[in-house]
């Protein structure tokens, strides 16, 4: 055994010797006796990395506790599937290849066209793709690369396209008019997901609405304002009625506004008092629809103002700002205006643009139209009986069906299920699954919801016969993503892996994307198959920096886990970032913390070698001691702990109890007390306390192997009796 344990060398060896082996497969598993036929089955998918460059260090913390799990189901005799794949990553993706290529050639995809784009975008996301392959093996990760799946390629299209077809048959999808988050600059809209919020410190204007005094932060918003909403509790305005109708002197003259009573208004906020703007709001225009109100549009899709503005149309709106607000002041309609007002904006996180909400048409899928679910598992869903998505997919989480761990973000989830509304599933983007729609000449100014018409036509393949124009949006990434669980095992055909491995064990992903990745891998799951799409969701926290903070280029603090990895090896940056994470809670990381583990790493093997240079195997039978038994017994109950542990999916306390197992107890406590009998001259004292050590050496490596895989594994074949022997299929009891 070499005096130091070399790990920059050995990792790729030992990954390259697990591939080869072929255990990574669990067929290749019951064909080598590791898993018997009718064993259980232990399956998981790998959330999907996004083919936009490297993984970060949030993804290494995913790849270290999917591994833990599917080591361990392994080792246990499950038969066990871990399916590997990556995320097209629709509007991500599309944004960095169009940033490149403008930097470097001044092109935008207009001008190259959509063929040739989307051949460049390609280009850059199978790049992506093998270099995240290359991290995820780095990592250690023990996927079976044989089942490796992508979000666009042929066999997940087919079942985008079949998901699509079927739940717009059945009415769930439609084309409509709805509020939406649009992104000026990229010119598409943005799911919720995608959005992230910056600070801004602004005016906070008090506008005069006739009696009312109004205040708003959006002054170029307010040329389509006609109706005052107030709380109908509201004493404060108690003398005026529901619909009454009001002259007020308003930015470009007198108008008649209406009163509207509704109980979406905070009394507290303000004055109590607000106008809406249906067009530009997602809670004004929840009320107008709710109310049937009418809707003006006052900014266009650019983000420049439109006629109703007079003399401001045709500016941007950060340019009109500051002037309409000497509009108001000089139509003595300005109150006051109050300086550094703080409020959060919405902008793409992936293109960077500003969002600013807009009314338009688009492709959503309805989450509260009745159907009717022909076959269901789904606990408190009767097959024949009628449901809405929302219902379903509240009653796969109440009925314990589907259990969220830690159990506190249930509250959460529903929270969202009863707040969900209709999901906008189209992008204005060329890169994605195209929508699977096609049209005949003049056909989009029809009824888009019309199933008689013979202009529109909704198909898993395109429709025969010329004149047809297919629908030029694509999908958001998520409908491919929700239905990751059983489009990777070969859906919508009904293959082997998929009615042997599905539902799926176990779901393991960030808590941020709760709502929008699991709950719609419940909806469409549900929808499309009447059963949960996995037992239990395991939800792990936001990797953060040694001060708490969120890692970002900005503050200089990010870590790259494949750096970190050449540098200490994958074992340490591993078990950094399962100690001390419980789960859904958040982590703090830092080089300081890797460095540690990595000397515990050079712990495991320097004990390890003292054991075997101290070992000699003999015929003399042992006579153990008192003691001997007790240490023996001792790393049983270590074994029995651990495995509580590890069932209950708390890997920080199953990680914290091995390591300081072996390092205070077994190494700086068992060994010393040894030493003086493995130089005994009493040979059967001297072969117990060698078996004794030795047997208390390979319980732990063996336990340490979901946490540590590659020290523990190159260790376990230098074990006496192990020559050819993978750790990674040993048996865990």
């Amino acid at each position: 055994m070499d005096t130091r344990y070399d790990y920059q060398f050995l990792e790729d060896k030992i990954y390259e010797k697990w591939d080869k082996s072929g255990f990574f497969n669990p067929d290749v598993c019951v064909k080598k006796g590791v898993a018997r036929k009718n064993a259980k089955k232990f399956s998981i998918v790998l959330p999907p990395p996004n083919v936009t460059g490297n993984l970060h260090i949030g993804h290494a913390a995913m790849l270290a506790i999917e591994d833990i799990m599917v080591r361990y189901a392994r080792m246990n005799g499950f038969k066990t599937l871990w399916i590997p794949g990556t995320d097209h990553a629709a509007i991500a993706t599309q944004a960095k290849v169009e940033s490149n290529i403008y930097k470097k050639e001044g092109r935008t995809r207009h001008d190259m066209g959509r063929e040739e784009f989307l051949k460049r975008v390609e280009e850059f996301a199978q790049e992506s793709h093998d270099n995240i392959v290359r991290q995820v093996k780095k990592m250690g990760s023990s996927v079976d690369w044989s089942r490796e799946a992508y979000t666009l390629d042929e066999k997940r299209s087919l079942a985008v396209r079949t998901a699509f077809k079927r739940m717009y048959d059945e009415g769930l999808i439609y084309k409509g008019a709805r509020i939406v988050n649009w992104d000026p600059k990229m010119q598409t809209t943005v799911s919720d997901d995608e959005l992230e919020y910056i600070e801004e410190k602004v005016p906070f204007y008090y506008l005069k609405f006739g009696p009312f005094i109004i205040g708003t932060a959006r002054p170029e918003t307010k040329f389509g304002d006609k109706y005052v909403v107030m709380h109908p509790d509201d004493k404060r305005y108690a003398k005026y009625r529901d619909g009454e109708k009001l002259e007020v002197e308003w930015i470009n003259g007198p108008i008649m506004a209406t009163v509207i009573k509704d109980k979406a208004v905070d009394m507290k906020f303000g004055t109590g008092v607000m106008t809406i703007t249906p067009w530009h709001d997602a809670t004004d225009f929840e009320i107008a629809e709710r109310r049937r109100l009418d809707k003006e549009q006052v900014i266009d899709q650019y983000g420049k103002l439109l006629p109703l503005a007079g003399e401001f149309a045709g500016l941007h709106i950060s340019k009109a700002r500051p002037l309409i607000a000497e509009k108001f002041k000089e139509r003595g309609l300005l109150q006051k205006a109050e300086e550094n007002y703080t409020h959060n904006v919405a902008v793409n996180q992936r293109g960077g643009g500003r969002i600013e909400p807009q009314i338009k048409e688009q492709w959503f899928v309805d989450v509260n139209r009745e159907f009717l679910l022909k076959k269901s598992k789904i606990k408190g869903i009767k097959s024949g009986e009628k449901t809405t998505l929302k219902k379903m997919m509240k009653a796969a989480v109440k009925n314990g069906q589907i259990k969220i761990l830690p159990k506190r973000f249930e509250k959460v989830y529903f929270h969202w299920i009863d707040n969900l509304r209709d999901w906008c599933i189209s992008r204005q983007i060329w890169y994605g699954h195209r929508i699977p729609v096609w049209y005949k000449s003049n056909s989009k100014t029809r009824n888009q919801k019309s199933k008689t018409s013979k202009d529109i036509y909704a198909g898993v393949k395109p429709p025969k016969g010329g004149g047809w124009e297919q629908d030029p949006d694509t999908l958001d990434t998520w409908f491919s993503s929700g239905i990751w669980t059983f489009s990777t095992l070969g859906w919508p055909k009904e293959t082997k892996d998929f009615l042997e491995f599905h539902p799926t064990s176990v779901l393991e992903t960030g808590y941020d994307i709760l709502f929008f990745w699991v709950a719609r891998m419940i909806l469409m799951s549900g929808y499309l198959l009447g059963e949960v799409p996995f037992e239990k969701v395991y939800l792990h926290g936001l990797v953060r920096d040694a001060q708490g903070r969120k890692m970002s280029k900005s503050l200089g603090n990010t870590i790259d886990p494949l750096s970190m990895s050449e540098m200490y090896g994958a074992d340490a940056v591993r078990l950094s970032l399962v100690i001390g994470s419980a789960p859904g809670n958040d982590i703090k990381i830092s080089e300081d913390k890797i460095r540690g583990y990595r000397n515990f790493a050079t712990k495991i093997w320097n004990a390890s070698r003292f054991v075997l240079l101290n070992y000699s195997e003999t015929r003399t039978k042992p006579k153990f001691t008192a003691d001997d038994k007790k240490r023996i017994a001792e790393v049983k109950d270590l074994k029995k702990r651990v495995s509580r542990y590890l069932d209950k999916f708390d890997f920080n306390r199953a990680g914290d109890s091995l390591y300081h197992y072996f390092w205070d107890i077994f190494a700086d406590k068992a060994i010393e007390s040894f030493k003086p009998r493995l130089n005994s001259d009493n040979q059967p004292d001297r072969a117990a306390a060698q078996e004794t050590v030795m047997r208390m050496l390979r319980e732990q490596i063996k336990m340490l192997h979901p946490f540590m895989p590659f020290v523990t594994e190159e260790i376990w074949g230098l074990l006496p009796g192990n020559e050819g022997k993978l750790l990674m299929v040993e048996k865990w009891k």
